[in-house]
């Protein structure tokens, strides 16, 4: 960890509970900016799976069968 982090890191401690989920709302802020090279391999992703349904490669899943194999 660099010297600047660890001085946050030290900082985070004097911080109210509301301060500290303000920080973490601008942290995840500043992480979710737009990617377009993710965003185009999802897209190339889902043209795939798309075209393989389509043409019977690959058989839907019904949500119920979906929400039953987690609720396990």
């Amino acid at each position: 960890m660099t010297k600047a982090a660890e001085k946050i890191v030290s900082d985070i401690s004097s911080l109210t509970d509301i301060e500290k989920l303000h920080l973490v709302d601008i942290i995840l802020e500043d992480l979710d900016k737009p990617d377009p090279e993710i965003d185009r391999i999802w897209a190339d992703e889902a043209r795939k799976r798309w075209n393989a349904f389509k043409s019977g490669k690959i058989q839907s899943v019904s949500y119920q069968d979906v929400m039953r194999k987690y609720k396990r």
